[in-house]
């Protein structure tokens, strides 16, 4: 997997669809949200994968999480767990969670508390999709670490460029917010 096929699942027509009836947003918005949304939650993801005190902590989680069946995208959001999904979101953007939920609710033109339903429903995929991907390269060699997985799949060091690029970025507003994630 790379970081077109991450971002292709998560903002499939399915997955916005099964975000959308698990958050009560239309489709639309939550698409706009997850537009926005998602150099953050990856950008939260790296830090956590490579932080001293949450680096263990995270493998963890990404494990528990690889457990879920995605195949079918609209059966696993039906039944995603959304307050687990709130403590993903705030575990990932971490004491920037509320500037960050009002940058995307500024930039999507969506109300903060439907940025919040939205992220805690769109959350845990976003978990299952890298803690699948972690251990298959981890099968093919053991010395891999969640960090090593997150940083190849954001193009290594430029990881901010690479994804920005991807998802449009733009400079202020949430670009300087995703700054500070991805030092």
């Amino acid at each position: 997997m790379d970081i077109q096929s991450l971002l292709g699942t998560v903002l499939s027509d399915a997955s916005i669809q099964g975000v959308s009836q698990t958050s009560a947003v239309s489709g639309d918005q939550t698409r706009s949200i997850l537009n926005a949304a998602m150099p953050a939650l990856l950008g939260g993801a790296l830090n956590q994968a490579k932080g001293a005190d949450t680096s263990a902590g995270f493998a963890t989680a990404l494990s528990q999480h690889a457990a879920g069946n995605t195949a079918d995208l609209t059966a696993f959001l039906g039944s995603v767990d959304t307050q687990d999904g709130a403590k993903i979101v705030n575990h990932l953007l971490g004491s920037d969670s509320a500037a960050v939920v009002d940058q995307i609710a500024k930039d999507s033109g969506v109300q903060a508390a439907d940025v919040k339903k939205v992220l805690a429903s769109a959350a845990p995929l976003v978990m299952s999709l890298l803690g699948k991907e972690t251990q298959k390269r981890q099968g093919a060699d053991s010395a891999v670490s969640p960090a090593d997985v997150l940083g190849s799949l954001m193009g290594g060091g430029s990881s901010g460029g690479l994804l920005g690029s991807l998802l449009g970025g733009k400079s202020g507003g949430l670009g300087s917010i995703l700054g500070s994630f991805l030092k």
